[in-house]
């Protein structure tokens, strides 16, 4: 699996820790949108696409299924998050 494209725009609404949303492109195959990108209290995080249950609860929509494919969609995500600041 690999990355083919990550789009970031930046959010910048004063106080609030959302930084962006990104959408990812895999193999040039499969799109992943709305990737929020959180500032936290131990810096920035990424939260996967979700919706909201009929009991309140928030679940992903679709997500990472090991740390490093998590751990590769930080990397690119905050790679192009980083360059769109320069």
């Amino acid at each position: 699996m690999k990355i083919s494209s990550v789009n970031v725009r930046k959010i910048t609404k004063e106080n609030s820790r959302l930084k962006g949303i990104a959408s990812v492109l895999i193999d040039d195959a499969f799109a992943v949108h709305d990737i929020r990108i959180i500032e936290g209290d131990n810096g920035l995080f990424i939260a996967m696409p979700s919706r909201k249950t009929a009991t309140g609860e928030y679940k992903d929509v679709c997500h990472p299924i090991n740390p490093e494919v998590r751990k590769m969609f930080e990397e690119a995500i905050f790679a192009e998050f980083n360059k769109e600041e320069e």
